[in-house]
């Protein structure tokens, strides 16, 4: 995660074939900035491998790929814990 810098735009740099390496993230992390109560960029590093399947010949079908964020922590307590409790239906047993 780095603080967000609109020059910074690809994780491996501008042209990561035309340079002897340490440009894009290395670079961008160097200054060690400070995270709190800014923007930020979570770099997120996926990779792809495919099983071939008799099915997949001649054409291969969609391969899809996702990921999901999910805080930890986030509160201090349940959320739920002060939703009013259930009002009894107009026909429930006992209501």
């Amino acid at each position: 995660m780095t603080r967000h810098d609109p020059r910074e735009r690809y994780a491996a740099g501008d042209y990561p074939n035309q340079h002897p390496g340490g440009a894009g993230l290395p670079a961008y992390v160097q200054d060690d900035a400070p995270l709190q109560n800014t923007d930020v960029v979570l770099w997120y590093t996926f990779g792809a491998h495919h099983i071939v399947r008799p099915e997949d010949w001649p054409v291969m079908p969609v391969m899809t790929i996702g990921f999901m964020l999910k805080p930890t922590g986030f509160f201090d307590r349940s959320p739920a814990l002060d939703v009013p409790p259930p009002t009894p239906h107009c026909c429930a047993p006992g209501g």
